[in-house]
């Protein structure tokens, strides 16, 4: 018995980022994640590392001309519908992949990935300064509040601070800026609020010059937090499945508001795998 030719043509998205060995963040989970909602992932690794749930052990920058083959070898290929990067490793490689990205006008979510879950620093000091230049490319930008603290040069401890640095960071250039909440006073109140119990995400979006508003627009989300260390990659699934949402069609808006409606559940559902706190399950975002 013959069976004829039945393919599916889902759109495609690119993740520029790094390979995690222990397969929950990076590279693999933006692939999980991607095939999750429907959209075939593409990849272009900027690095591996020796990683597991219990922490880092070593990190091997790709070269950048290598970085740049993959890249072209991709988009020469695929219609890719958006972006997301993650983990870049070394200033070299941010101003690359910034290069690279100067001209398109897909849409780019940018995670600066700098600290891991574990707290082992996969960023070196030099390529945090020379993130400016990729925000300001960027349509989404997706700091976590640690991460915000550094873009910005200043402590990130409330709403009213997240909402500042959204603002900052949309003042330097990038569309839309996402301060995650997961990390902004967690074992205590947000805010002055909530007793920690709430994850408030902080959506802050350029002004729409059609409009003549000139005020950034700012969402807030509110979900559950759940008790637990075992989040590793959270950040990773969360841009990935905002990127994929955009490769999709999304509005920004809706694609992060969905996509952070996932997250608890992702962490709730999370992996059990590993000595060490395990990673998020990226099949629980797209349900």
């Amino acid at each position: 018995m013959t069976h004829e030719y039945d393919p599916v043509a889902p759109p495609v998205a690119l993740t520029i980022a790094g390979s995690d060995a222990g397969g929950g963040a990076g590279i693999q989970a933006d692939l999980k994640t991607m095939t999750t909602h429907g959209v075939f992932g593409t990849s272009v690794v900027t690095a591996t590392t020796a990683q597991n749930t219990c922490g880092v052990h070593d990190v091997h920058p790709i070269p950048a001309e290598h970085v740049v083959a993959q890249y072209d070898a991709v988009v020469d290929d695929f219609p890719v519908a958006a972006i997301k990067t993650g983990m870049l490793a070394t200033a070299e490689i941010v101003e690359t992949v910034t290069e690279r990205l100067a001209d398109t006008s897909t849409p780019v979510v940018v995670d600066p990935v700098m600290v891991a879950a574990t707290g082992d620093r996969l960023l070196s000091p030099d390529a945090e300064k020379a993130y400016d230049a990729l925000i300001s490319r960027a349509t989404l930008v997706t700091p976590n509040a640690d991460e915000a603290a550094v873009l910005v040069d200043g402590p990130i401890e409330t709403l009213a601070d997240a909402e500042a640095a959204g603002r900052t960071l949309v003042g330097r250039g990038a569309d839309a800026a996402l301060i995650k909440g997961g990390h902004l006073n967690a074992g205590g109140a947000v805010g002055g609020i909530d007793g920690g119990r709430v994850v408030h995400d902080t959506l802050v979006l350029a002004p729409d010059d059609a409009s003549g508003v000139d005020d950034p627009a700012v969402h807030r989300f509110e979900n559950p937090r759940i008790d637990t260390d075992a989040t590793h990659g959270s950040g990773c699934t969360l841009s990935a499945a905002i990127a994929a949402r955009l490769a999709r069609g999304e509005p920004l808006p809706a694609a992060v508001e969905a996509a952070v409606g996932g997250m608890s559940e992702a962490i709730r559902r999370g992996y059990d795998v590993g000595r060490g706190p395990g990673p998020v399950n990226p099949t629980m975002l797209d349900r």
